[in-house]
């Protein structure tokens, strides 16, 4: 994909590209610290059919909708022929035991034998996490371990 990068001298920074149904889509980002989601035609980069506004919160969490499912997909065709092993996302969801605690605090590996191969967190990838990254409500794991492990792992970062 193509992505260009506009300077709105005033505004901030445009990062769009074409999608094949015949618009752009893109995101400005404003000097102020605003996001805004925009749609727009492919022939005319500045006529915008749709604005949305997001918080940060907002555009973290669209970030980690559009981003995790990539992730995993491509790990888990990697793993297609690898029997028993499976990637599975799993949150850190509010009220966790976890949410402000470290990877290494959960002894995840050695509780289920999973391994976290990636942490989904405001739109960013964080890959290969060490045991010092601490988690925050909302984060998206990438796990990858059984079917059984993943389970485990899932219950562990619930109710610890």
């Amino acid at each position: 994909m193509n992505v260009e990068v506009t300077p709105l001298p005033g505004i901030g920074v445009r990062k769009d590209f074409a999608i094949r149904a015949g618009k752009r889509i893109g995101v400005i980002t404003h000097r102020d610290g605003g996001i805004e989601l925009i749609v727009s035609r492919t022939d005319d980069p500045d006529a915008c059919l749709a604005s949305i506004p997001l918080t940060t919160d907002e555009s973290a969490t669209l970030g980690n909708l559009l981003g995790a499912p990539q992730l995993v997909a491509q790990l888990t065709e990697e793993h297609r022929d690898v029997p028993g092993i499976m990637t599975k996302q799993l949150p850190i969801p509010e009220g966790s035991p976890f949410d402000g605690r470290t990877l290494g605090d959960t002894e995840m590996r050695t509780r289920t034998k999973v391994s976290i191969v990636a942490v989904m967190r405001a739109g960013q990838v964080l890959p290969s996490p060490g045991p010092e990254l601490t988690f925050t409500a909302g984060d998206l794991l990438v796990c990858v371990g059984t079917a059984e492990g993943l389970a485990a792992a899932a219950k562990l970062l619930k109710k610890g």
